[in-house]
């Protein structure tokens, strides 16, 4: 998970203020705690039964101040209180376009076995609000790649994953931070465009 951010993201003048992580031994919350943010393990499990409850959390996103919680290979279901805490500002990112190959069980290399095996032509990332269901809620943004013919699990991972790390989570989140996402009347979500507000994407 994470990282959790508050009123601002990286060098988009976004301050990162907490890093959760599920599990210790995570190489990024090593590099959150040397830039000075604090990291936190959440949830509970059998090998860290000691961590932060629900209810402690909570406590400590308000004491921080947080807008928004932005997941990143976080497989367990966010907490049913944490959703409502936090009912829009809530984002995920999923390896394939939803609907499609989501739900609980998809996730990793898992997704793109599934993609090539279906003999599906496009895959991509979706970036997604966070409900009480795994890879429900509301789609923010989408990207499409296309899937070759002699793609393995291995290339089409590498390929959806720059387009993650370096386009349609950054574009989104930035989205998020510069108050750029509207609402359709039936309760979709848009990204208004920056230079021209009667675009939407």
């Amino acid at each position: 998970m994470g990282p959790v951010s508050g009123k601002n993201f990286y060098g988009k003048g976004i301050f990162r203020d907490l890093l959760l992580i599920r599990t210790n031994g995570i190489g990024g919350a090593e590099y959150a705690r040397n830039d000075g943010i604090r990291v936190i393990v959440f949830p509970k499990s059998k090998l860290a039964p000691d961590v932060l409850s629900t209810e402690e959390l909570l406590i400590i996103l308000r004491n921080f101040e947080i807008d928004f919680v932005l997941l990143a290979g976080f497989f367990k279901l966010i907490p049913l209180e944490l959703v409502h805490a936090f009912a829009r500002p809530i984002l995920n990112i999923h390896l394939s376009l939803l609907p499609a190959f989501g739900g609980k069980g998809y996730y990793g290399l898992k997704v793109h076995k599934a993609v090539i095996a279906s003999g599906g032509r496009y895959s991509g990332p979706t970036v997604h609000f966070v409900d009480a269901h795994y890879d429900t809620g509301q789609t923010l943004a989408q990207r499409v790649i296309p899937v070759l013919a002699n793609d393995t699990p291995e290339e089409l991972v590498s390929t959806v994953l720059n387009e993650e790390h370096n386009h349609v989570y950054v574009e989104a989140v930035t989205a998020l931070c510069e108050d750029q996402i509207v609402w359709r009347e039936d309760g979709g979500p848009l990204i208004c465009s920056r230079s021209n507000p009667d675009e939407f994407s």
